[in-house]
């Protein structure tokens, strides 16, 4: 079944139906607040932290699907009848339906009960707040009498305790509403400097701030007991959950239009500034009302919305190609620069996968995400080196993950994927070919961002590489540690024991399993290193680095490779993994495409064997597998 295609003019994927199989989200965004919004308008907001600082609430796994997130219902005061332009959560029978996810924005538009609805939701470059842009249309022949109700449920800040915590969080919400503003101030009077606010362009005719009042008692966002009767009670939220709504009526003559905005939008004060009037408990909003009153605005909007299209016009012109493929064009020259920006942007910590609550930002992975987005942004790929070596610890490890908040290392996870480090080479060595900005190799950064203990970032790159020649197994082969890039590969685990973490839990003392993967690695790290060292006059140390690598190429050769292609691993018995010999699992993708990356078996043949073997046994028409055979039943050795 078809549900959309590639608008390749205007950069959009159009969605023709909304029921597709899973929600099909897309990103708002670029420097500190985001959201993800699915095609029927599901998804929520946050500013740098998906959980820290969590404006709206979304259900995740919930049925159904998508449920939670920028909501408009338009009401027919005639007959009372009502839905939602975005389908959900109404699930009204809806007509022309077209949701046309785009650079940085989604725009959902349909038509129902003679009345065409169309928002387009964007996040404006520099600026901490989301725009609603609604367009109305009557299509009737006679005069159209609506209620638009414009709806967000607010999170408590912290995702993880806003889920969790009930027995404080049913006490604690707080609203403030002045002059048609809601502002959402749970714990500012306490220790929080920073609140929400929802605002509406038009006067409104009604509002709620309370949940269970506009929804009503035992109902959901399918169908709200104040849009059912077509009026809102002024509720004011203390404790419980609170919301933001608008209510606001409108009369459209036949053909006739009409535009309003709705912003929602996160802002802080300076600590000592929360105030107005000092000790009093109202927010101070004298920098926050300027915002409002610019974008408040159809005609603002429509600027702000072209400087998110220019922006991203200037992103994507650092690098476009021109092939016979037009698949391929479609992806080199906008969607897989796209994608690389937004993993930029959020290291994958929100999505509909992952909930933006247990991992936030990955060191492996948004190093990673430098060699796809380097290009466009170097600026700010200087400030993300420098920021990932600064979650780096003494020993050259680092933490597996980090909060974008607060630029801390996460001890949830910790440390010891001993892949981790080199990342941090290869990422230092993409922006150096990209920028020739040697003078980032002397910028002084601390370890796990302790005061006192600065070194220059070379020096950092020094110890991933000591890092790994410290850590060798049996066969000299690199020891895996907790896992490498695969972290479903946990040799080290040995968990028989429900609600235990694969990804930490470690009941191995870790000095037997090794990975190929890592040794292919270290191959090309240690050489991007020497070449580095051999640039800054270090021919002595550039030579240890190639001769480091060589030997781990010898290794490799000796240890790691199967006859066919490059073995995965060896396990804490000193068993291979991803070879012949095993029943399951007798070929991985990781080893073969790391170790023909860093150059093993270019010359003699065996680079193009292994990729052959990948090719024969992996490849299918619905993509790559990881492994082959795959597992049937839980080993408890591999994890």
């Amino acid at each position: 079944m078809r549900y959309g295609f590639f608008d390749d003019d205007r950069r959009e994927y159009v969605i023709t139906r909304p029921d597709t199989p899973l929600p099909w989200i897309n990103y708002l965004g670029s420097q500190d607040y985001f959201g993800i919004i699915s095609q029927t308008a599901g998804g929520y907001s946050f500013y740098r932290d998906a959980r820290l600082r969590r404006l709206t609430r979304y259900r995740y796994n919930n049925a159904p699907f998508d449920l939670g997130g920028r909501y408009i219902y338009l009401r027919d005061d005639a007959d009372g009848v009502y839905w939602s332009p975005s389908w959900q959560p109404v699930q009204r029978e809806i007509e022309d339906y077209q949701c046309r996810h785009g650079l940085g924005y989604t725009i959902i538009g349909s038509t129902y009960h003679g009345v065409h609805a169309e928002t387009c939701y964007f996040v404006p470059p520099d600026e901490n707040l989301e725009i609603w842009h609604l367009r109305l249309e009557n299509r009737r022949d006679t005069t159209a009498e609506l209620s638009v109700f414009g709806s967000i449920e607010f999170c408590l800040w912290d995702a993880w305790d806003d889920a969790t915590n009930f027995q404080r969080n049913f006490s604690t919400g707080q609203v403030e509403v002045e002059e048609g503003v809601i502002y959402h101030k749970t714990e500012y009077r306490e220790r929080r400097n920073h609140f929400a606010y929802f605002a509406c362009s038009e006067k409104h005719a009604g509002f709620e701030t309370q949940r269970d009042v506009f929804l009503g008692a035992y109902r959901g966002w399918d169908r709200p007991l104040a849009v059912e009767r077509g009026a809102c009670a002024n509720s004011i939220a203390y404790g419980w959950a609170p919301c933001g709504v608008h209510h606001v009526r409108c009369t459209l003559k036949p053909g006739e239009t009409r535009e309003i905005i709705f912003l929602l939008g996160y802002h802080e004060n300076p600590p000592d500034e929360k105030f107005d009037p000092p000790g009093s408990q109202r927010i101070n909003k004298r920098t926050v009302l300027p915002i409002l009153e610019k974008y408040l605005h159809p005609e603002s909007s429509r600027v702000a919305f072209e400087s998110l299209r220019v922006y991203w016009e200037r992103l994507l012109a650092n690098y476009q190609a021109r092939t016979p493929d037009v698949h391929t064009n479609r992806m080199l020259n906008t969607w897989n620069a796209y994608q690389c920006m937004i993993t930029f942007n959020m290291s994958r910590s929100a999505s509909f996968y992952e909930s933006g609550i247990g991992r936030g930002m990955g060191f492996r992975d948004s190093n990673q995400d430098l060699l796809g987005f380097v290009h466009m942004v170097p600026e700010r790929a200087r400030q993300r080196i420098l920021d990932l070596a600064s979650t780096q610890l003494p020993s050259g490890g680092a933490y597996h993950q980090y909060q974008p908040l607060t630029k801390r290392g996460n001890n949830d996870v910790g440390s010891n994927f001993n892949d981790d480090p080199h990342w941090l080479i290869l990422g230092v060595a993409a922006y150096l070919k990209e920028t020739g900005d040697w003078s980032i190799l002397d910028e002084p950064v601390p370890y796990d961002n302790q005061p006192g203990s600065e070194t220059p970032l070379y020096e950092h790159l020094q110890r991933c590489i000591r890092y790994t020649l410290e850590r060798l197994g049996p066969h000299g082969l690199p020891l895996i540690g907790r896992a490498d890039w695969n972290d479903c590969l946990n040799l080290n685990c040995f968990s028989d024991t429900p609600g235990q973490s694969f990804q930490t839990t470690t009941n191995k003392d870790g000095k037997v399993a090794e990975s190929i993967f890592i040794a292919g690695l270290f191959v090309l790290s240690a050489n991007e290193l020497a070449a580095i060292a051999e640039r800054r006059g270090l021919a002595v140390e550039a030579q240890l680095y190639r001769r480091e690598a060589k030997k781990m190429e010898e290794v490799i050769w000796a240890h790691g490779w199967d006859g066919e292609w490059f073995r995965r691993a060896y396990d804490d018995f000193g068993r291979p993994v991803g070879s012949k010999e095993c029943e399951e699992g007798q070929i991985f993708i990781e080893p073969q495409g790391i170790c023909v990356m860093a150059g093993l078996g270019l010359e003699d043949g065996h680079a193009r064997q292994a990729l052959d073997s990948a090719y024969m046994r992996l490849a299918t028409q619905h993509g790559i597998m990881l492994h082959q055979p795959a597992y049937t039943r839980y080993y408890l050795h591999l994890g």
